[in-house]
């Protein structure tokens, strides 16, 4: 494909999630999509088979990029106690920030596709893999299981997305810190 289709390719893609994030899967078509390109529909089907292929390639790109920042999030060994909370917070932050930054593709892939509840499965799949890896370099407590404490992880990244994320109340590295606070420290009164 040349430089001229990639771009637009590209604007097809950013018109696409404006469309299907304000409107929902079910009532955007295809004819909505090209008229906030200012392209024709044969132009569409030169890139996509379908709104359906379109849709799926914006979630697969949403859900790859996700994934990879949760399997980037594994602690290294050997970090130092001091070191341990601000890594944490780091790979949280750079969740929440990609949610920040992609407020459309997140309400999309995150909430709305039919493939958001698989993708939070394997989120928590990929956190108890690494938690549990964690867990055997001697980062963690043996006695908590760490599946639960993946779910109850996602389970709130997932909530404050919705709540703080997605309504600008709040900024990412504020929640990562409140996180790490809460999981590592407690609510407990000193």
């Amino acid at each position: 494909m040349d430089s001229d289709g990639e771009v637009t390719k590209q604007l097809l893609l950013e018109k696409a999630v404006e469309q299907f994030a304000e409107c929902g899967y079910h009532s955007t078509k295809i004819s909505d999509i090209v008229n906030k390109a200012k392209v024709t529909q044969p132009t569409f089907y030169l890139y996509f088979e379908s709104k359906e292929a379109i849709f799926l390639e914006i979630t697969e790109f949403f859900q790859l990029q996700l994934i990879n920042l949760t399997s980037a999030s594994l602690l290294e060994e050997n970090l130092e106690t001091h070191s341990l909370k601000l890594q944490i917070c780091l790979g949280l932050t750079r969740i929440f920030t990609f949610f920040e930054e992609n407020p459309l593709l997140t309400k999309i892939g995150f909430v709305e596709a039919d493939s958001a509840k698989e993708l939070k499965e394997n989120m928590v799949k990929q956190i108890t893999e690494n938690l549990k890896e964690e867990q055997r370099m001697g980062y963690f407590s043996d006695a908590y299981p760490m599946d639960l404490v993946a779910e109850s992880l996602v389970g709130s990244i997932e909530r404050l997305t919705l709540n703080e994320i997605l309504t600008k109340k709040s900024k990412p590295v504020d929640l990562a810190e409140v996180l790490v606070e809460i999981y590592f420290t407690g609510i407990q009164k000193k």
